[in-house]
């Protein structure tokens, strides 16, 4: 099984059944906040480069989905520098196996890549946020500290 690094936003239900699928299939997580990493356009980069800039951004991300950030309109150089001043606009999880690195939960390309329990394998696109689309009382603040 595999050693995932795992880039999340703290306290999000969808990432947390994200990170139990891959348990289950016996993988070892080490979780790091999206929030809280130091990143830079390079860093990134890594990341994102394969995909077009409209897969960049998380599309639950409040400014994304009022449309006040339309993805689709921007150039990659305008879309980093949104990335980088706001984390939470980040597509996630970002995740990363030996050197090769994923954005996003699909889990047919996931159990291609590193495997996943037979039954979790054909549940599809498993991003965005798990209380739906439209508004919703705010996530918990991943900054506060837990009493």
């Amino acid at each position: 099984m595999a050693t995932v690094t795992f880039f999340e936003k703290p306290g999000c239900a969808g990432n947390k059944q994200q990170k139990a699928l891959l348990e289950a299939a016996g993988h070892q997580l080490v979780v790091r906040s999206l929030l809280a990493e130091p990143w830079t356009a390079e860093r990134l980069m890594d990341f994102l480069a394969p995909l077009p800039v409209s897969e960049w951004f998380n599309l639950s991300a409040p400014a994304v989905r009022d449309g006040d950030i339309v993805p689709e309109r921007l150039d990659a150089d305008a879309a980093m520098a949104l990335l980088l001043d706001t984390p939470l606009l980040i597509r996630r999880p970002l995740m990363e196996v030996d050197g090769t690195r994923m954005v996003g939960f699909d889990s047919f390309a996931v159990d291609a890549w590193i495997g996943l329990d037979p039954a979790a394998a054909t549940q599809g696109n498993l991003e965005g946020c798990a209380k739906g689309s439209g508004a919703h009382a705010p996530c918990p603040d991943p900054t506060a500290e837990e009493v």
